[in-house]
């Protein structure tokens, strides 16, 4: 039983991983294969039951990784927080892994209580970014940029913008403001020849992070001018963002909150990367 409870349930907040090539998104989907509904399945198996309810702090789109994903779920008080890895980690398939369990408040939402997420997206700069081995977990431009100019291009994204201009058309009525703490390029520290952009903001818009690295490799090409970015924040008429990069390269590497998770946040924040 889970140390120090005589509840019969708990809510459990699990950090996962996983590879989403094979994936149709986060979202559970009728005869489609998810990520939602493979850890709702596992959790079923274990709790004895058919599905138990999963919710995660943000809903990625088919394609997109996750080496930080939170999610809840409220289940039967049967095993410690260890214990419940090694469980679904053992019956898990390949492309998906649990990191670790931790017992939450019973109000806590991965979603609505979050404080800020960061995603990373991978552009592959070397030929050798094409291969088969490589390509699935980033987009293989195949050749340098330059990194002055995507740099520069980045500068002006930290900060509170309307994003409107690199997003998805039909946004939810919540708004197009965005607040970014920190936007940047990066080396990726194991992988030569792999450019990395990272981004940390309170909430996200629908393809938000792909429509922004797409419009900074087509700055840094040469295609678009250094301020495209800036000026398309500022709502210039008639710019547009360069099409959006592939899914294959984006991870949503992380999601903060406060320490004790016990705070209530206000309903209306999300994400939708």
């Amino acid at each position: 039983m889970h140390a120090g409870d005589d509840t019969t349930h708990w809510r459990v907040k699990l950090v996962l991983h996983y590879d989403g090539r094979d994936f149709y998104g986060w979202q559970t989907q009728t005869n489609r294969r998810t990520v939602q509904g493979e850890l709702s399945a596992l959790l079923g198996r274990l709790c004895g039951v058919d599905a138990v309810s999963v919710t995660a702090a943000g809903r990625t789109d088919r394609g997109v990784h996750a080496t930080g994903q939170v999610a809840s779920a409220l289940i039967p008080n049967r095993f410690d927080e260890r214990e419940l890895v090694r469980a679904l980690n053992a019956l898990a398939p390949s492309d998906l892994w649990i990191e670790s369990a931790e017992p939450v408040p019973e109000s806590f939402h991965p979603r609505y209580d979050a404080l800020s997420r960061t995603y990373v997206y991978r552009v592959g700069l070397s030929p050798g970014s094409r291969s088969p081995f490589e390509h699935r977990w980033c987009w293989p431009v195949g050749h340098s940029l330059d990194r002055e100019r995507i740099d520069a291009a980045a500068s002006c994204i930290a900060g509170e913008h309307d994003f409107g201009a690199f997003a998805k058309s039909g946004q939810p009525e919540r708004g197009v403001r965005c607040n970014v703490s920190s936007a940047f390029w990066r080396e990726a520290a194991r992988d030569a020849g792999i450019l990395e952009f990272e981004i940390t903001a309170d909430r996200f818009l629908h393809h938000m992070v792909r429509y922004l690295v797409g419009t900074l490799v087509a700055t840094g090409r040469g295609l678009r001018p250094v301020d495209h970015v800036g000026r398309l924040l500022e709502g210039e008429p008639g710019l547009k963002a360069a099409p959006p990069a592939p899914a294959q390269g984006l991870f949503l590497a992380r999601v903060d909150y406060t320490s004790g998770q016990t705070e209530a946040k206000a309903r209306g924040k999300g994400e939708s990367e």
